[in-house]
C-alpha cells in the first residue's frame, strides 16, 4: 500500500509540474491544484494515520496524531483560496489582453484559427 501511495504522489507531482510549465493560464491553475493534492497526500503519509483511534491524547493508549489532519485541512482551505485568486487573475488578464497566455503576450498568428 505504501508503494501505491508513493507512486500516486509522484504522478500527481510530475503532472502538476508539467502543467505549471505550460503557456496558458488554465493548465497552470490545474497544475498548482494537482501539486497541492500531492502535498496533502504527502502530509497524510508522513503523519502515520491510524484507523479507529481517537485524536485525544490520554483517552486511550492508542491515539492518532491530529496535527497532520489539521495541516491538511488548512492546506485545503488555502489551496481553494489560491485557486479562486488565480482564476480571478486569469479572467482579468484575459479581459485586458484578449488571450490567456501566462506572459500576457499574444502568440504569433500562423493563420490557424482552431486554437
Amino acid at each position: 500500500m505504501e508503494i501505491l501511495l508513493a507512486i500516486m504522489i509522484a504522478v500527481l507531482t510530475s503532472c502538476g509540474i508539467y502543467l505549471i510549465l505550460r503557456l496558458r493560464t488554465f493548465p497552470v491553475v490545474v497544475g498548482l491544484t494537482l501539486l497541492s493534492y500531492a502535498v496533502n497526500l504527502f502530509l497524510f503519509a508522513m503523519g502515520r494515520l491510524t484507523l479507529n483511534a481517537p485524536a485525544v491524547i490520554g483517552a486511550t493508549d492508542h491515539y492518532s496524531d491530529p496535527l497532520p489532519q489539521a495541516l491538511v485541512l488548512t492546506a485545503i482551505v488555502i489551496g481553494f483560496a489560491m485557486t479562486a485568486f488565480l482564476m480571478a487573475l486569469a479572467l482579468r488578464a484575459w479581459g485586458e489582453f484578449g488571450n490567456d497566455h501566462v506572459d500576457g503576450t499574444a502568440m504569433p498568428d500562423d493563420g490557424d484559427d482552431r486554437r
